[in-house]
């Protein structure tokens, strides 16, 4: 307990500070006191003239440009499977958010303090890389919070007390699968799998049966309208695609099923399956006891995957529930270890 407090004193956060959800698909912004303020694309939109690249757009703005910009624009993700792929475009991503969440840029110098949620596989040149970006993006201290306990503080699990719980977070760029107890991970395991797996497998599938190119955010919209990790009925929902025919080279539209979109997913669905199973077999007897009291839960924008709680359900014989907003759980959680000290032992201070 003492520990805890001098964690806290150290800590001594103030309404400008925030958690950042930095994810691979989606950033989402926690502001002290005030709750999710910003959840937006993580996409930046670089426009270059005279051989100097800057900033044009971010966020769902910039979004809106991908596949679409013509010569000199550039539409690009800064982060790839859950981890920062250019410092440079990332630091300015967080700047932007930053002041939109505090609304807008100040002519007084605000360095908040931020929680920053880091992937449980991520390597130390991953995280320093994060810690990096957040600083030149204007923070005054760095606070970094693995993303399965964020999950898990967000979806209400007793993460404080010597109980085992499990958490399956699937994300855009890695599915994180951890057993926690007692403000630790008794075992964590990431898989670079998640919802940008299963856009790029649904995008190969209409192109090898259908011979139809079509571009990443029209994968991204099959899955969210009739993706599903299994078609029990063999059938199911349709939804047109529109896309460039590879024998003809003509604008086309097509329809396709949800069992096919269920077929071209299995792949990256069966790595987040597996990763749940190997978790459970390396999980201490009294924690695993306490798993099959309180079953696992999911959470992430891949949780929100038609029957995906089912298949899970089914392979590994626990009860599997999806937890309120899914979507903004790690947010939440990292919100939560931000307010609240008896989450303090959970962050690591840089």
């Amino acid at each position: 307990m003492a520990l805890l407090m001098l964690i806290s004193r150290i800590l001594n956060f103030s309404s400008h500070d925030m958690a950042i959800d930095l994810g691979t698909v989606n950033t989402v912004v926690y502001l002290r006191d005030r709750g999710i303020v910003l959840n937006e694309a993580s996409v930046v939109a670089l426009e270059t003239r005279d051989g100097v690249s800057r900033v044009k757009s971010v966020g769902n703005d910039a979004k809106l440009m991908m596949g679409k910009t013509p010569a000199g624009i550039q539409a690009v993700r800064p982060l790839r499977d859950g981890v920062i792929a250019d410092l440079g475009v990332a630091e300015q991503m967080i700047k932007h958010f930053i002041d939109k969440a505090l609304g807008g840029p100040s002519r007084f110098p605000r360095r908040p303090k931020i929680v920053i949620c880091v992937p449980s596989g991520s390597t130390s040149v991953e995280r320093r890389a994060i810690r990096d970006a957040a600083f030149n993006a204007g923070a005054s201290k760095v606070f970094l919070i693995e993303e399965p306990m964020a999950a898990a503080i967000g979806a209400g699990l007793p993460v404080t007390e010597p109980t085992g719980a499990m958490v399956v977070d699937i994300g855009g760029g890695t599915t994180e699968v951890a057993i926690l107890s007692l403000r630790g991970l008794a075992y964590s395991t990431s898989v670079r799998f998640g919802g940008d797996k299963m856009d790029e497998a649904i995008s190969s599938f209409i192109r090898r049966k259908h011979n139809l190119m079509i571009g990443e955010a029209t994968a991204e919209r099959v899955k969210h309208g009739i993706g599903a990790a299994n078609a029990p009925d063999g059938e199911g929902p349709e939804m047109k695609v529109k896309g460039r025919d590879l024998v003809t080279g003509r604008p086309v539209e097509l329809t396709i099923t949800q069992a096919e979109v269920a077929q071209a997913i299995a792949e990256p669905v069966g790595q987040i399956v597996r990763a749940t199973m190997s978790a459970l077999e390396n999980t201490a007897p009294e924690l695993a006891a306490d798993i099959v009291d309180r079953g696992i839960v999911l959470t992430g924008g891949g949780a929100l995957l038609a029957r995906i709680d089912e298949v899970i359900a089914q392979a590994t014989g626990l009860p599997v529930a999806v937890a309120d907003d899914a979507l903004i759980c790690v947010a939440m959680g990292a919100g939560q270890a931000l307010e609240d000290a008896k989450y303090a032992g959970v962050l690591a201070i840089s």
